[in-house]
């Protein structure tokens, strides 16, 4: 493990989470409980693919454990995609 894996990094690409809410009104929870975590600049929800994407932006390093642990609260779960080999 290392730096980027384990966290959200400050920058214009942020980081995805895949989750299993469906429901509008689970993915404004969601995005809310986020919101609580200080560091957090911005946080975009993708509504047409299955299953669901969230983005965090952040102005801080963030640990993804950290946003889960947001999202557990609410009642979901939060995937973190990886990270493209280039």
């Amino acid at each position: 493990m290392n730096i980027i894996e384990d966290n959200v990094i400050p920058g214009v690409e942020g980081r995805t989470f895949g989750t299993n809410a469906v429901e509008d009104k689970d993915l404004l929870a969601i995005k809310a409980a986020i919101q609580e975590i200080n560091g957090i600049k911005d946080i975009t929800v993708d509504h047409v693919i299955f299953p669901r994407e969230f983005t965090v932006f952040t102005i801080n390093v963030i640990a993804i454990s950290e946003i889960q642990k947001k999202v557990k609260q609410a009642g979901f779960h939060a995937i973190p995609k990886q990270e493209l080999d280039v």
